[in-house]
This record gives structure tokens, sequence and C-alpha cells, in this order.
């Protein structure tokens, strides 16, 4: 077996149409590997790992499902480049970085049509912006989305995730989770009946598989399982949650067993 070497401390992962793998580096700088699509080897993309002004701090990354463009989290801001088909090389959409809260993790809807991040300002809320054909973001009106029922100053928003109906948020310092519908014309969010709701000793990365939602706990690695409600989005324990583990992160596989 062969190990690929990659970048070290990185802090944010995301693929672009099965052929592209950019990996963040908490930092100033992207990475950029081409996929094998036979046996899933990396290669780095021509110029990687790509370069910018010191000030840059990539984190979370978010790719388009049309497969050409690329977001990431930055210091108050978003980075938003269209991907080059044929090379993978990343190029800035006209316009960026876009102007936001502070956010380290962000998602793109099912649609294409809208970007959310989780707004770690005080006291902590949901980014929502709408994505034209260039790929540029238009803040939609009413963000940032205030958490409601939250029982700390800032309930620190990390993990967010998107199933097309509904966003969701882990509150790391509120162990709770947001839930939030999806107004499909707008991108504007509505809280979810009953949100946020409880979660394990600060909750920290989200994964979604069918219908349900798995949560990290940062604290003791245990894994938090919820079914949701595919009508309102409410989130009910799956029996026997918290799982016991002793992980940082995770990822559900596309087939949902």
């Amino acid at each position: 077996m062969s190990i690929e070497t990659g970048p070290l401390g990185a802090s944010g992962m995301a693929a672009v149409n099965t052929q592209f793998l950019y990996v963040s580096l908490n930092g100033p700088q992207l990475s950029g590997y081409s996929i094998n699509p036979t046996n899933g080897t990396l290669t780095p993309v021509a110029g990687s790992p790509f370069s910018f002004p010191a000030s840059t701090v990539l984190q979370g990354l978010a790719a388009a499902p049309n497969g050409l463009f690329l977001y990431a989290a930055d210091a108050g801001r978003i980075d938003g480049f269209s991907v080059n088909r044929g090379t993978g090389i990343p190029t800035a959409i006209p316009g960026s970085p876009f102007a936001s809260g502070t956010n380290a993790q962000l998602v793109v809807d099912p649609s294409g049509k809208f970007l959310y991040a989780a707004d770690d300002d005080p006291p902590g809320g949901i980014l929502a912006f709408t994505i034209d054909s260039s790929g540029a973001l238009t803040p939609v009106s009413g963000s940032p989305f205030v958490i409601p029922g939250q029982t700390v100053s800032n309930s620190r928003p990390l993990g967010i995730v998107d199933n097309g109906s509904f966003v969701y948020a882990a509150l790391a310092d509120s162990n709770q989770i947001a839930a939030f519908s999806i107004d499909s014309g707008t991108g504007a969010i509505t809280p979810v009946p009953g949100s946020p709701f409880p979660a394990g000793d600060d909750p920290t990365v989200l994964t979604l598989t069918n219908n349900f939602l798995y949560a990290v706990n940062w604290t003791d690695g245990s894994i938090s399982g919820y079914g949701v409600n595919p009508g309102n989005g409410v989130l009910a324990p799956i029996p026997g949650s918290p799982f016991g583990s002793d992980g940082s992160t995770l990822a559900a596989d596309p087939s949902g067993k």
C-alpha cells in the first residue's frame, strides 16, 4: 500500500467534480490535487500549493455542485475561486474575497444557488449568500441570521451542513445543534421548531446521511446521532446515542450505510 503525502495542519478539504481535491492549510496556501478516477491516487495540480497574501487564513472549503466553483472560509471574508476543468488551477472569482463575518466552516446548498457559513462573531449566527452565474456571492436579506435560544453570549457555531431543505450548525460553546429551514426561492432561513437541540459536550463537526445527522463531540470524542424529520427538520436522538468513539471528525459513506 502506498501513502500519499500531503500538507501538514490541514483544516479544510473539498473535492470538485470528482476530478480534483483541494486542501486548505489554515493559512495563506491552498493545495490542489488531480484524482485518478481508476485508483484514487493523487497528483499535485500544476502550481500547487497556491499562495495568497499573508493576511489570508484559509479554513473550511466547500465546492459548488456544478464543479465550477470552490469557496474557502477566511478571516472575516469568503474567498471564491473558479476551477479550470482541464487543469484544476483555481482562479479568483471577480469580486473575491467577499465580505462576511468571522467564519471557519461553510457549505454550498445542493441546488448550487446558496452558500451558508457559520458566523463566529458574537452572539453567533448563520451567514447566507446567493451564488450568481459567475460564482459571485451576495448576502441574503436578513443575513446573518440569529440563532434563538442560546444559553451563552456566543454559541460559536462551527460545523455546518445542508441537505437542500434544512441547514444545521454545531454550537460548540452551548452544546447544541441549531436547525433552520431554507426558503428555496430567496435562500433565507427560519429556525426549525424546538431549535437549538441538545448535543454532547463541545460539538464541532456534523455530517448528514439519508435522514440522519451525526455530531462529533470534541471533549470526549463521542458521536451524537439524530433522526431528521424530513417534513420539518426536527431532530430526535437515535436510541443509544451518544455512541462511544475517540474521534475529532467524521464522514458518511455516500451509500448511506
